[in-house]
């Protein structure tokens, strides 16, 4: 296959409206809450009393309230961790919230977070562990499956409209000493037919892992990736393959630096849209322990996650886990406002409204104006086969800019491959970023950059590069004159 001809293969991968929705989303919180939180253990195994579980002051819309200070806007609760413990009332199990001292046992908390998410505009998802150490038929195949076929439905029927179903791949022995054998498809029908707007996650065709737990990115994210990638988080529980050099080396790795390079795709076969999330905790572990209070990530920390995943062309999911009262403690709090101020007070004021635009090149009916409003209705793009173009930003007098923001077409695939920004700083042009993918958002700091004349040069594209929108935002530290 020629490099046109790949090009042209990679570029006729787009995503599906449910993914489309779910990257605009950019930011959401993931809430860690079960019986850990009382026993200060990150992971139980599912022997823990229904009574430990009493959080007396629960306030979901507190919780609420912190994510959207934050800038969120999405909320993923753990309705089920690998303990088995359910914080919703499920009828095919004891092991659940029913059980507890909370509201004597007429609590239901995915019911108040579900709620508590609508009444502050938030998208509301779950979190169904698979791996269920307390349920007496976890590895004996068809039973365990139906019986978890069961609780998901409950949760995809009984709480309102769903937008992400998060699945990881843990998977241990049950008591016979054997894995269970998930049947994704299966589980992957269900959701389709009850909630198909929901984009399924990790463990799921719609959003990968991008590798890690820490919040590091790579310096290049392609959302068009092989087809094969989907089945990476699937491995754990596959022990039959365990022994299989074949399967090894057919097997590609969240890890893996490059997932989606021209070099990697071209002795590939099938090509799929499968964007990257970035998933991490403001603390050291995923559940609240006490000993954790002072060790909330720093505003820096979480600005450079940001950074790597909003503005690195994936989404940003960062868990926040509340304490044994059902409280945000006042520490994340804290950390989450700063955090949003940070964010509100950083695209505030968009430059692009005083500027001056021009292009060498354009298809007719996709002109440089159309950069101006974010929206996928009209994006600038360039004639077939013209795979460069410069774009020049002028102001009539000198601004300081914070940051730069690019965004490609994503609903024509992601084309950019290399870019380089330049600025005119006392007369000469000096280059002020140079990078490679932009896809869905590509942010970039200018460090309180001082021009009068920004220079976009796209120096390769898969087939014509598309800009569906450019930000320049004023530096709010500094202020213009």
């Amino acid at each position: 296959m020629s490099l046109s001809q790949l090009d042209c293969r990679l570029t006729s991968v787009v995503p599906s409206r449910r993914q489309l929705a779910h990257q605009q989303l950019e930011f959401y919180a993931f809430i860690h809450f079960t019986v850990n939180t009382f026993t200060d253990r990150e992971w139980g195994d599912g022997t823990e009393e229904e009574q430990i579980f009493n959080p007396a002051k629960l306030d979901a819309r507190q919780w609420a309230r912190a994510a959207v200070s934050a800038g969120m806007k999405g909320m993923l609760l753990t309705c089920k961790h690998h303990d088995g413990f359910c914080l919703w009332p499920s009828k095919y199990t004891t092991h659940t919230v029913a059980n507890s001292p909370y509201k004597n046992g007429q609590g239901d908390i995915v019911r108040e977070v579900s709620d508590a998410c609508r009444e502050y505009g938030l998208k509301f998802g779950i979190y169904l562990s698979p791996w269920d150490r307390n349920y007496p038929t976890y590895g004996f195949g068809e039973p365990y499956n139906d019986y978890f076929v069961n609780q998901l439905t409950e949760l995809l029927t009984g709480y309102g409209e769903i937008f992400s179903v998060w699945f990881d791949g843990a998977c241990g022995e049950g008591s016979n000493g054997k894995k269970q054998v998930y049947d994704w498809e299966r589980y992957e029908r269900v959701i389709r037919e009850l909630q198909p707007n929901a984009c399924i996650s990790v463990c799921g065709p719609d959003v990968r892992w991008c590798g890690n737990e820490a919040g590091d990115t790579r310096p290049s994210e392609w959302s068009v990736v092989p087809l094969r990638t989907k089945d990476t988080e699937r491995i754990a529980e596959n022990s039959q393959h365990e022994d299989d050099a074949q399967f090894r080396e057919r097997k590609i790795s969240a890890m893996d630096l490059d997932l989606g390079s021209r070099c990697m795709m071209k002795n590939e076969g099938e090509a799929i849209w499968y964007p990257a999330e970035v998933n991490t905790s403001i603390r050291p572990g995923w559940f609240y322990h006490e000993s954790e209070d002072d060790k909330v990530r720093s505003l820096e920390e979480l600005k450079r996650i940001y950074y790597g995943s909003v503005g690195g062309n994936g989404m940003f999911l960062l868990n926040i886990p509340p304490d044994r009262n059902g409280l945000i403690h006042p520490n994340d709090q804290k950390r989450l406002k700063e955090l949003g101020d940070w964010i509100r007070q950083s695209f505030a004021v968009n430059l692009m409204d005083q500027a001056e635009l021009s292009a060498d090149r354009w298809l007719d009916g996709s002109d440089v104006e159309q950069v101006r409003e974010d929206s996928y209705a009209s994006c600038f793009r360039t004639e077939d086969g013209d795979i460069t173009c410069t774009i020049d930003i002028r102001w009539s007098k000198m601004q300081k800019i914070g940051h730069l923001v690019l965004k490609e077409d994503i609903c024509q695939s992601q084309r950019i491959e290399r870019f380089l920004v330049e600025a005119e700083v006392d007369g000469k042009n000096v280059m002020a970023y140079y990078g490679s993918v932009v896809g869905y958002k590509k942010i970039i700091p200018l460090n309180h950059l001082e021009t009068d004349h920004l220079r976009i040069r796209i120096l390769d594209s898969r087939v014509a590069p598309t800009l569906s929108f450019i930000g320049v935002y004023e530096d709010q530290k500094a202020g213009n004159t």
